[in-house]
């Protein structure tokens, strides 16, 4: 028993090429997730899922460990990443290695910090909750959000709101996409991240970021460089 890191990397990222090992201020950025999971201090093992012989050598080069290859089914753009979990569960039940709680980190998530984790870890063990997710809120009330048609023409997703003033209005929240902390037979019973009994561990926008395309990366890396200058990022 113990505490397990699973990193998902697989090797055929679309729409930034070989997005996982791509040098991220130096490092190439699953670099910066292995070391934020040691800097936690929480974890028996630290395992990078991948279905790519280079992404496995550059975790492995990082300390991570790659005791396998990931299946073809779920190296597919389709696979969830429930999915890549599950099968990491598995076969590591079939070598008989288990875990008392779990830790998804992704790859991509330089925003990731050993403390975060640490803090992560501390609720789901706490109690009362199956799942830990980091959070950060909209910046602007989603219920006066703005739609825009074809021809160009906008109009409110919500009139009803129109007329309420913003501080009025509750706090909408969305996935930071870093990490999930879970107990390891919730999400084999539920293929599922959220639900009641998932907790939202609030994180300030500033270091939260999304890198789907190479605007992106650049506005990530200048946030990262920022963050870490006013030693806001260990």
């Amino acid at each position: 028993m113990g505490t397990l890191c699973i990193i998902p990397a697989r090797g055929g990222s679309k729409r930034i090429p070989r997005k996982n090992i791509k040098p991220f201020r130096g490092l190439p950025i699953i670099a910066w997730s292995i070391r934020a999971a040691m800097e936690s201090n929480c974890f028996t093992e630290i395992l990078v899922s991948t279905d790519d012989a280079e992404i496995a050598s550059v975790a492995a080069s990082f300390g991570a460990s790659v005791p396998f290859l990931r299946r073809p089914e779920t190296a597919s753009d389709h696979a969830t990443t429930a999915d890549v979990l599950v099968e990491t569960l598995d076969r590591l039940r079939e070598r008989k290695s288990h875990y008392d709680a779990v830790c998804c980190l992704y790859a991509t998530a330089p925003f990731a910090t050993g403390a975060d984790l640490r803090a992560g870890f501390e609720r789901l063990t706490a109690g009362g909750f199956e799942v830990v997710v980091p959070v950060t809120r909209f910046h602007y009330p989603i219920l006066r959000s703005l739609k825009r048609g074809n021809d160009g023409r906008i109009g409110m997703n919500w009139p009803e709101y129109r007329d309420t003033r913003s501080q009025d209005l509750p706090p909408a929240y969305h996935d930071a996409g870093q990490w999930y902390w879970f107990r390891p037979e919730y999400l084999l019973r539920t293929k599922a991240f959220f639900g009641p009994e998932t907790f939202g561990y609030v994180l300030p926008p500033e270091r939260v970021q999304d890198i789907d395309d190479d605007d992106d990366w650049r506005t990530a890396e200048w946030k990262h460089e920022r963050l870490t200058a006013g030693s806001t990022i260990a």
